[in-house]
């Protein structure tokens, strides 16, 4: 029994092991330099400690975990998880116009949304794992894959949380090309979204004062703000653009080398909110510079390469599919939280993985490469191979 424990742990991935513990440190300091100053947000930093502490337990310990079980079992994992979203859309209190968190002892918070990433990963896994790497069936694969995804995606946009509402879609487009997707569905499902993306910013443009006048009666100004921003960046307002017009000008006074440590500007609340969370990377661009946030990317491009090296390395095909689809996860976060502090997406609450502050999205993280970690050890060589 302990030579067999021996061997599963002998197959943990040190290399990922050793980039998580880098982003650790690197999130510590990070964070305790976004809240300097803000006693509301005191001992956030060192809460990341104990979160990622928590992470690494897990993530290792999932190791003994076989994740072909969680295959088995996707149904009774993807029911909680939808019965979560429900729950949380009628018993949650809200928090900055939102309906996402539960409310735990301790001052703690649990979003659901980030939990069902996973779930619908492995749901997913199963579903396309069912044709054994042979083309997709419109009917029969498509249809029902596609229903799996748009039930959370429907739900957690009405709380309203559209950044993990695009997670969903990301996931489900990464794993279905990496499943053998028709060249003629994929075809049609550009197609299909580009007309849908030509008809609503057509409808937001014939009826913007109608949208306007709506949302604000329903409290959800920001997101006309948003939208509007990113559609528009040349007409909106500046309280439209606040936020992202001060991150750009955060991130490009950093320059090569950044302002130093403890010493950006952008902190205060009023200049950049969440610098702790959604947008911790202007931290990071002010007080580091080009080379802090490059050393950044690199760590997470080096974290990417090393699980895709994995998914090769599998026998299993449904284990890859896991793999690929927490990949595509993880890249789109990265390239959305960056990419909505310099300019080039609308503003989503989607933080940075493994760096801004977040119990749930953390741990969900984390348990994410444990999943990884429990598909590399539990790999059997099938005969002949």
């Amino acid at each position: 029994m302990i030579r067999i424990l021996f061997n599963k742990f002998k197959k943990l991935d040190m290399a990922i092991l050793f980039i998580l513990i880098l982003l650790m440190i690197g999130s510590f300091f990070i964070i305790r330099s976004a809240i300097h100053g803000e006693a509301r947000y005191d001992n956030y930093d060192y809460k990341t400690l104990i979160f990622y502490g928590a992470g690494f337990f897990v993530a290792i310990l999932t190791v003994l975990f076989d994740y072909r079980l969680l295959l088995k079992t996707w149904y009774i994992s993807y029911g909680i998880g939808i019965v979560l979203l429900v729950a949380v859309y009628f018993f949650a209190p809200p928090i900055n116009n939102a309906r996402s968190w539960f409310e735990l002892p301790g001052g703690l918070l649990f979003q659901p949304a980030e939990l069902m990433k996973i779930l619908l990963i492995i749901a997913l896994a199963y579903w396309i794992g069912r044709r054994e790497g042979s083309p997709l069936l419109f009917t029969s694969d498509l249809l029902p894959i596609a229903l799996v995804a748009l039930l959370p995606f429907m739900l957690v946009m009405i709380q309203p949380d559209l950044g993990n509402a695009i997670i969903y879609l990301v996931i489900l487009l990464g794993m279905l090309w990496i499943g053998n997707v028709k060249y003629s569905h994929v075809l049609i499902g550009l197609v299909t979204i580009i007309a849908m993306l030509m008809l609503f910013v057509s409808l937001f443009e014939t009826y913007n004062a109608e949208i306007k006048t709506y949302l604000q009666e329903k409290d959800k100004t920001h997101w006309y703000q948003r939208i509007n921003t990113f559609i528009h960046p040349d007409t909106a307002t500046n309280d439209e653009k606040h936020q992202s017009r001060n991150a750009m000008i955060a991130i490009g006074s950093g320059g090569l080398a950044g302002d130093g440590y403890l010493q950006g500007d952008s902190k205060n609340g009023r200049f950049i909110p969440y610098p702790y969370s959604d947008s911790i990377f202007v931290v990071i661009g002010e007080e580091f510079g080009f080379q802090g946030a490059a050393l950044l990317l690199l760590l997470y491009f080096l974290l990417i390469y090393r699980m895709i090296i994995i998914s090769f390395q599998c026998y299993d095909m449904r284990g890859s599919f896991i793999i690929i689809g927490i990949a595509s996860m993880f890249v789109f976060q990265i390239f959305q939280n960056i990419g909505m502090m310099i300019g080039i997406m609308p503003i989503t609450g989607i933080t940075l993985p493994f760096v801004s502050y977040g119990g749930t999205s953390l741990l969900i993280n984390m348990i994410c490469i444990g999943i990884v970690f429990s598909i590399r050890a539990h790999q059997v060589k099938p005969e002949g191979a």
